[in-house]
């Protein structure tokens, strides 16, 4: 008998391959092939938000975002993903710091700047605001609720069930930042009881349980063993919403290919749904999923690759 020899694909991309060429331009030193990508992605906001965090990340250790803005100075597209690359700077910054210090403001400061500007240049664009939340994270106080709650209009005017800003949001009132688990939770069951059947939003609450549980991983200094952490993933309310994460996003959504965009979103629901021990629906999202795989959220429980196969073994889920 064939063994299966299943083995998941970390493509970083997430199968996005216009987005992988326009990444290795950058590799290369080219901005042109950055700046088509953006023009042909328009206003499809899913695609936008997903191609400028990941070309942001690749921009980051190079001077591709700063060379074409001073080609092409006036390119909103230029401007918006420069305000995404400066974040991702600062975030690169503040990793390499270590939790709890704090970084250089005047860093922040100017990536605040960079998005402010780009929000003003294409005013219809979502994604500076998103980049704008994330950074405000950054601050050692936060910043005030008047201006989180503006920005977030900003952004919900534009698109009101975007996951990523949402997500940002949601970060931002963790613990592991300026909030607490309840606020986390109650904005992420706030957002997905009025998402429309088949949004993406309910899957907030699986972002919430991940935050939640690397918060007490690290006050437990990395002990999986820690009192509370045996039933994090489990409980009676753990797999309720992993249910209702299933029934709300994706039995309401119209068939359809994952979108690269969508494709971290459900490997946290597939992930949450293992955990939990739903085995109908991690069977039934794993089948979606066939080998694209996210390292994220499975890293923080263990060996991504090894996971992902146990679980198909487990549940028995074929190629």
């Amino acid at each position: 008998m064939a063994r299966d020899r299943f083995s998941p694909d970390f493509d970083p991309d997430c199968g996005d391959e216009a987005l992988s060429s326009a990444r290795h331009d950058i590799v290369i030193g080219r901005w042109q092939g950055v700046r088509d990508l953006l023009r042909v992605t328009g206003a499809d906001w899913l695609a936008r938000g997903h191609r400028v965090r990941l070309l942001a990340q690749a921009c980051a250790s190079s001077s591709t975002a700063e060379s074409w803005v001073a080609a092409e100075p006036r390119s909103a597209d230029a401007l918006v993903l420069r305000a995404a690359t400066e974040t991702a700077r600062a975030f690169n910054v503040a990793i390499a710091a270590g939790r709890g210090v704090p970084i250089d403001q005047q860093r922040i400061d100017t990536a605040v700047m960079a998005c402010l500007q780009a929000a003003e240049e294409f005013q219809d664009d979502p994604t500076p605001w998103i980049s704008l939340i994330s950074v405000a994270r950054l601050y050692a106080a936060g910043v005030r609720r008047q201006e989180l709650a503006r920005w977030w209009d900003e952004l919900h005017g534009r698109d009101p069930y975007s996951v990523e800003g949402h997500l940002q949001v949601l970060h931002y009132y963790s613990s592991r930042w300026h909030g607490s688990h309840g606020l986390m939770y109650d904005f992420a069951r706030d957002a997905a009881g009025v998402a429309p059947p088949g949004c993406g939003l309910p899957v907030l609450v699986q972002y919430a349980r991940v935050e939640e549980y690397r918060y007490a991983l690290d006050a437990a200094h990395g002990s999986q063993s820690a009192v509370g952490l045996g039933q994090h993933w489990g409980h009676d309310g753990a797999v309720s919403d992993v249910r209702r994460t299933w029934q709300r996003w994706i039995m309401g959504r119209e068939q359809g290919d994952l979108r690269p965009g969508e494709l971290r979103d459900l490997n946290y629901l597939t992930h949450a749904a293992c955990q939990a021990g739903v085995q109908d629906v991690a069977a039934a999202l794993l089948r979606m999923l066939g080998n694209r795989a996210t390292r994220t959220p499975w890293s923080y429980t263990g060996n991504p690759e090894q996971q992902f196969v146990r679980w198909r073994k487990e549940l028995r889920v074929r190629a």
